[in-house]
């Protein structure tokens, strides 16, 4: 898994693409994945923590997004 960057790092267009087809996907799940990857980044946004956007986690076939903060965090799947 690649991190991409956060909503406001892609242009209105490249965000569309990587949304198009988002399906919801298991936020524990992308925590884990999240955690074993990216130690530092989970960390910083306390993903051990309640999350009020949780449910707003999605996946497409080639990418995870997470939601945290209202905040769209974009994760190339390898």
């Amino acid at each position: 898994m690649h991190f991409i960057g956060t909503c406001a790092d892609v242009t209105a267009g490249k965000r569309e693409r990587l949304m198009k087809g988002a399906k919801r996907f298991s936020y524990k799940t992308l925590c884990l994945l999240i955690k074993e990857q990216f130690p530092e980044l989970y960390e910083s946004l306390a993903l051990n923590f309640y999350n009020h956007w949780s449910t707003k986690t999605q996946h497409t076939a080639t990418h995870y997004i997470l939601v945290h903060s209202a905040s769209e965090y974009f994760f190339r799947k390898v």
